[in-house]
């Protein structure tokens, strides 16, 4: 019978010495003992005994054992239990940061999980860099993963798993730079032209197309549009919208997003007959299924069969087996319901496209590899992210009003932010300098 995991450190008399013990276990059932200082109960053996539970205590895993003997691997889990607690909402759900370091580390654990931590050095972060070089992956983002695993060893040489020597020696380690490199360089994101918006909307479900027309007329971002719920807006002269859960909530800034008369008139369509409580989602895939059952019933002209009467109870969607239509919608629901409406509404040339009586697994199948490619480049000729409508409505605003009323309204606190998502007004430098050059 395996021996149980004594996870409180228990203080225990060593009998042929006479000196206090402590006894503990770490969290992966390894057993250790230390064997303190003085005669047991007396104030030295007390004093050490409190130090080692508060180590304990703060140690990420529940050991004190020699660091020379622990792994890569064994570092990366202790640093992902870490970041499951520390980078959380305000109610504690973890933020979308812990996958972001989920996919930095993983090719450090495929190829280094069993060496010696204290063994990774710069050659080991490199060969890790030219896999994500090998996988095709733009030069930014390897550098903004790679900038995760220094940080991930930042933190366990703070915690004293690693030597501070094998994070100094991982900074020397400098980023990849245009031009100098194999790595592929991202194209820039640019904001989307209103027709290209108008084309796509009439093949969005109303709960979706309701929140592309808000991100349009406000520069939210997905995820707050998501959040929205009725007690964070204020309905005055001006409608703002004060999100609780944002991008900077973690630095104690608020996020202020007024609504015009264009936004305004789009969220009061929206809820016009609807009865929502103040803390519900404004939009929710759960009641947007709803309603979307209860339209085409009301549309049936023929008489709803007994067998068909558990229509009216919600079920796992077809092909997803127990899965059921969340109460509020994510970021990448928007984008893949947009990726769709685009789909259809700019269909690919023949023989390129699906055809009527094709299924999409008997469509991909005809398509060779090079038909394959040409579609892909198709689709991404023709398809738009919801980040653009940020983009779209940053760069309208800087045009109209400026710099600063772009990054007021957009919520950043520096304008080098904002000239990111706002495009500068080209037309205008040169009528300046036809005036003056």
């Amino acid at each position: 019978m395996a021996r149980s995991r004594n996870l409180t450190p228990s203080y225990v008399l060593h009998k042929q010495s006479g000196r206090g013990r402590l006894v503990w276990s770490d969290s992966l059932g390894n057993h250790f003992q230390r064997l303190l200082p003085g005669p047991f109960n007396s104030p030295e053996s007390l004093t050490a005994k409190a130090r080692l539970e508060l180590e304990l205590a703060t140690s990420p895993t529940g050991s004190l054992a020699e660091k020379n003997g622990i792994t890569v691997a064994e570092v990366l889990a202790a640093f992902l239990a870490h970041a499951k607690a520390y980078y959380v909402d305000g109610d504690g759900t973890p933020t979308k940061e812990v996958t972001v370091l989920k996919y930095a580390i993983r090719p450090v654990r495929e190829l280094y999980a069993e060496l010696p931590a204290a063994e990774f050095g710069p050659l080991g972060l490199k060969a890790v860099r030219q896999k994500l070089i090998d996988a095709q992956l733009c030069r930014s983002l390897i550098n903004r993963r790679i900038d995760a695993v220094k940080r991930v060893f930042k933190w366990a040489a703070s915690e004293e798993l690693v030597p501070v020597s094998v994070y100094e020696a991982l900074r020397t380690l400098a980023g990849l730079r245009r031009g100098r490199s194999t790595a592929r360089e991202s194209e820039p994101v640019g904001p989307v032209d209103d027709a290209t918006v108008d084309a796509t909307l009439p093949y969005l479900s109303h709960h979706v197309r309701a929140m592309v027309e808000l991100m349009r007329h406000t520069g939210m971002r997905p995820a707050e549009v998501c959040n929205m719920t009725l007690n964070q807006i204020e309905r005055g002269a001006v409608w703002t919208y004060s999100p609780t859960r944002h991008k900077t909530a973690y630095h104690g800034k608020r996020r202020v997003v007024p609504f015009g008369p264009n936004a305004r008139a789009v969220l009061a369509a929206f809820l016009a007959g609807r009865v929502l409580e103040p803390d519900e989602p404004i939009f929710s895939p759960k009641r947007a299924r709803e309603e979307r059952f209860a339209e085409m019933r009301t549309n049936r002209k023929t008489k709803v069969q007994p067998s068909q009467e558990s229509r009216k109870v919600l079920t796992p969607q077809k092909g997803r087996k127990n899965r059921m239509p969340t109460d509020r919608y994510v970021p990448t629901a928007i984008s893949h319901a947009v990726a769709v409406a685009c789909d259809k509404a700019f269909p690919a040339p023949a023989p390129l496209c699906q055809r009527d009586d094709e299924t999409a697994a008997g469509w991909k199948a005809r398509l060779n590899d090079e038909q394959k490619a040409q579609l892909a480049e198709w689709q991404k000729a023709h398809r738009w992210h919801p980040y653009q409508l940020r983009h779209a409505f940053a760069t309208r605003v800087r045009k109209e009003h400026g710099l600063e009323a772009a990054q007021v309204l957009l919520g950043h606190s520096r304008a080098d932010v904002t000239q990111v998502y706002a495009e500068r007004n080209e037309q205008l430098a040169a009528t300046v300098a036809a005036k003056i050059g």
